[in-house]
């Protein structure tokens, strides 16, 4: 309440006056409200919204949530560090990664070998056992 100074003029209140904090409703009590939202008669949805702090727009928004895919549209979306188990799936994932080059390499390097020892067998005139076989299953 504003008050008067000693030479009459008005003084503002000092008060500081509260923000609204925005509310979080997990997939629960999103759940719940649409609940009973949906058993409401008609004009009873005013107070049940006026009850939980909420508007009309995000009972609308839920529904729409909740007939996409139940709580997969309701479930929370929270930012922030990754989970433990995403860690542990990206660490696996290159550790896989890793393991894949590797093989990939030494796949390359015996596939050179076995070139090198066809091509000395031919050389030295010999015929090595896999080379016919394999020239059968290509063709």
């Amino acid at each position: 309440m504003p008050g008067k100074n000693g030479s009459g003029q008005e003084v503002p209140d000092p008060e500081v006056v509260p923000t609204a904090k925005r509310r979080h409703f997990s997939a629960q009590e999103k759940l719940r409200i649409l609940d009973e939202a949906d058993a409401c008669e008609h004009g009873e949805i005013g107070a049940l919204v006026r009850r939980e702090g909420n508007y009309a727009s995000y009972l609308s928004r839920w529904r729409r949530e909740r007939k996409r895919g139940a709580l997969e549209g309701l479930s929370t979306n929270r930012r922030g560090a990754e989970s433990e188990l995403d860690k542990a799936l990206a660490e696996e994932n290159r550790q896989l990664r890793g393991e894949n080059k590797r093989l990939k390499e030494r796949l390359a390097q015996a596939e050179t070998i076995i070139e090198v020892q066809e091509e000395v067998s031919q050389l030295l005139g010999l015929v090595p056992t896999g080379a016919l076989n394999r020239d059968t299953e290509s063709a």
